[in-house]
């Protein structure tokens, strides 16, 4: 099925938002439905659309098709064909019948994607021989970088005499010429997707199963990793990885390392490059805000050979495992290495983080549930203990999953540490408290087996029943002080 006009009004749009002053030349493109016909339909009068392909190599050349009877020297491309169902799938089809090369060889790049780099318009004479009036083509052109294990071009239109490279600076095409030199494309490829490989420093791996049914969906009904596509305003893939992850799972992690570069195939056949991030987490996934996709959920790689998954991820997943194996048998679970190896004589100590979240001089305290191990019926500042992550990352985790609050990491400031033994013997705890940046909206109750209400209490009307040593926390923070020990014998 040809490109819709609609699809073609689409894409000239999303050009002309680049491109305003070009309006004028393309208004023919962007007529109501059936005003003019097909617009890629070759018979279509006075004009039609037409595809080519501006491919870079690595040393930032551009392919050209020199022609021995005309001289003529153009980029790949042609007509739409019936069974193009997008003007990116025609200039690939063009590709690959005119030099051979396959769509898994071209990447699309980050600054212009699906989005064409030029559209030219230019003047056809009439050709009486073939019974063709004088027409106009709109020449939608597309940039890719050549993959670097790309075959040769290999020439099939009998009339060409070898594949000619030219600078980008050499370009024939005026239009084209002006565009690639004010986007400053080489032939350095660049990721356009990021996703993260998240673990939880155990063995276990948070994969997202994705809709099986969703029309265009690339690894449908496939097990994968969490992230996506970059978007304009991104500026790095770190910055993709992390917007991918709060907008798909409301998940948000600081600490996220880059690990290696990767590529898939994409939905439209071209080779598609992904920055890999690794970080760990160590949360519930079923209580996570999704909102793409079927499910999250914990495997260890044992399991992976059982889920429908693509090779490509199951692979990467097996790599990641080997390089960062589960902790042996008989290691504390939770426990980091530091601790289980530490010198003789030292005692690890459990790390508490607490949030301090203050609105109209009044403190947020939460309700315990009568049942809970901890402080049963009693109230206490939104808490978590650390597991393999850091106090921020944490905080954060917890404030999402007791009271649906989104915090970043970057405001959170630490205002008061207890160093604490709640009885004789007891496990030392080191009690951390953050003072975060309120914005609007209000906490919700989310783990009712743990806090059964949330209230807003003033630092000087503090219930009766609090935990002993939030109280001492918050105090703290009104005096100005920033520590306090409870329960060590002098």
């Amino acid at each position: 099925m040809p490109p819709s006009a609609d699809h073609i009004r689409d894409l000239v749009a999303e050009y002309l938002d680049r491109h305003p002053a070009e309006r004028g030349a393309l208004s023919g493109l962007l007529s109501a439905p059936g005003a003019c016909g097909d617009p890629a339909d070759r018979a279509a009068l006075p004009g039609h659309v037409t595809c080519s392909a501006c491919v870079i190599d690595a040393a930032g050349r551009v392919l050209h098709i020199p022609h021995r009877a005309c001289g003529a020297l153009p980029a790949p491309g042609g007509h739409v064909e019936g069974g193009d169902d997008t003007l990116l799938g025609a200039v690939l089809r063009e590709v690959r019948e005119e030099t051979g090369i396959p769509a898994s060889c071209l990447v699309l790049t980050p600054e212009f994607g699906s989005a064409p780099i030029d559209i030219d318009v230019h003047d056809i004479a009439a050709r009486p021989s073939k019974g063709e009036p004088a027409h106009r083509h709109y020449d939608v052109r597309f940039v890719f970088r050549l993959a670097p294990d790309a075959p040769e071009p290999v020439l099939r239109n009998e009339g060409a005499t070898g594949a000619g490279w030219l600078a980008q600076d050499e370009v024939r095409s005026p239009t084209l010429r002006a565009k690639l030199s004010a986007a400053g494309l080489d032939g350095t490829i660049t990721p356009v997707n990021a996703s993260a490989v998240i673990h939880d420093g155990r063995g276990r791996y948070l994969l997202h199963l994705r809709d099986a049914n969703k029309p265009g969906i690339w690894a449908p009904g496939c097990w994968d990793l969490l992230g996506g596509g970059r978007e304009p305003h991104d500026a790095t893939a770190l910055d993709t990885v992390v917007r991918e992850l709060r907008e798909e799972a409301g998940l948000v992690l600081s600490g996220l390392e880059s690990y290696r570069v990767g590529s898939v195939t994409g939905t439209d056949g071209t080779r598609v490059p992904v920055e890999l991030f690794s970080g760990v987490w160590r949360g519930d996934p079923s209580k996570l805000p999704l909102t793409e996709g079927v499910m999250l959920s914990w495997f260890r790689p044992d399991q992976l050979p059982r889920l429908t998954m693509l090779p490509s991820t199951r692979s990467l997943l097996a790599a990641h495992a080997a390089e960062h194996p589960a902790p042996a048998a008989g290691r504390p679970a939770g426990t980091a290495a530091a601790a289980v190896g530490a010198p003789a004589g030292t005692e690890p100590h459990i790390v508490g983080v607490h949030l301090h979240l203050e609105r109209d001089g009044k403190v947020l305290l939460g309700l315990r549930h009568p049942d809970s191990a901890y402080a049963g019926n009693t109230w206490h500042a939104l808490a978590g203990h650390c597991e393999y992550e850091a106090a921020t990352d944490c905080l954060v985790r917890e404030a999402r999953e007791e009271a649906g609050l989104v915090l970043d990491p970057a405001d959170l400031d630490l205002v008061h540490t207890v160093h604490m033994v709640d009885r004789p013997g007891g496990r030392p705890r080191v009690n951390l408290f953050f003072r975060a940046r309120y914005g609007e909206g209000e906490p919700e109750v989310r783990e009712r087996d743990k806090c059964v209400a949330w209230e807003w209490f003033g630092v000087e009307d503090l219930p009766e029943r609090i935990v002993p040593y939030t109280r001492a926390a918050i105090e703290g923070v009104r005096a100005g002080r920033t520590y306090t020990e409870l329960g060590w014998r002098r």
